[in-house]
């Protein structure tokens, strides 16, 4: 059993071979490559399995098939819970990491804390806000959903205000090729490279700014004030504001080494820490890539709890 007391001095007794933070693609793959060789595991993970992977319509880079997230999830899923060496714990969130000489131990949201020999962290990465970038001025604590999360049959026929020209807009696009949708996308300079694959959508206006300050209202609808690239000043308003800005790493405090762009590179880290899946770096963050990745560290603690070298 885990030892559910208060943080202390002495260490919580092991609980398994590896403890998993990250339930996405790279920490289901680590679990089913541990289980592979053996070895038990216990996966954190705060909400459901591939949880983004529901989220987006259209696949065509994955293996095995599948042409939706949805599709690919359920696949994950079902062979993770039918994992024997796989312990799940849903609904858990780490809110702390510590690695030691002997073992890393991780405290949960609701006080227990849970201890092995090695950690894989593969929290993956979450949509930067508006108080994130300086090219918007929206009211204190504003949180607004990606667009990947907009649901097409509510927003069909309406106009969405979107934040950003990152590239899920055009995921949006062709998972959904018969919406009545308008997006009306609001962009700084260094998102020109991005919007070009939605450039002559005609779902999509492209609105270039400089600056952008959104105002609330008591309706769910949204108004902002616009300084476009050009100087020009214009109020566009909208049924809906969504955001596509971009991503920010997301990981537990404690022990994890982060550079200064907040990504956690594997190089660096405690020996009994292994990073995994997007939380590597901001150029890896592809499916194909994540999975490869839990599954290869999965391995490095297997080796490395075994005192086998890796190759270079």
């Amino acid at each position: 059993m885990a030892d559910t007391s208060p943080r202390t001095g002495s260490p919580a007794s092991q609980d398994t071979d590896l403890i998993i933070v990250g339930g996405g693609p790279a920490g289901c793959a680590a679990a089913r490559m541990a289980a592979g060789v053996g070895m038990r595991s216990v996966l954190v993970e705060p909400d459901t399995l591939c949880r983004n992977l529901y989220r987006i319509g259209a696949l065509n880079n994955a293996l095995g098939g599948h042409t939706s997230g949805p599709a690919l999830a359920d696949a994950i899923t079902a062979e993770l819970k039918s994992t024997e060496l796989c312990r799940l714990e849903l609904g858990r969130r780490v809110v702390e990491l510590r690695a030691e000489d002997d073992n890393v131990t991780v405290t949960l949201n609701t006080g227990t804390r849970l201890a092995a020999p090695y950690a894989v962290v593969a929290t993956g990465v979450g949509p930067l806000q508006p108080h994130d970038v300086p090219w918007i001025t929206a009211p204190s604590g504003l949180i607004l959903p990606p667009l990947w999360q907009a649901d097409a049959d509510d927003a069909q026929g309406r106009t969405l205000l979107v934040l950003g020209g990152d590239r899920p807009i055009g995921t949006f696009l062709r998972a959904h090729p018969d919406t009545d949708t308008r997006l009306l996308v609001a962009y700084p300079e260094a998102d020109v490279y991005k919007v070009e694959e939605i450039r002559d959508d005609p779902h999509v206006t492209l609105l270039p700014v400089a600056h952008l300050t959104l105002r609330t209202s008591e309706k769910s609808s949204a108004t902002a004030d616009l300084v476009g690239q050009d100087g020009a000043r214009r109020v566009v308003t909208a049924d809906a504001t969504y955001v596509s800005i971009g991503n920010a790493p997301a990981a537990p405090s404690g022990d994890l080494v982060r550079s200064a762009d907040g990504y956690a590179p594997p190089a660096g880290q405690h020996p009994r820490i292994i990073v995994a899946g997007d939380l590597r770096s901001a150029r890896f963050q592809r499916i194909m890539t994540a999975l490869g990745s839990g599954s290869e560290a999965a391995l490095r603690a297997y080796y490395a709890a075994r005192d086998l070298s890796l190759p270079s």
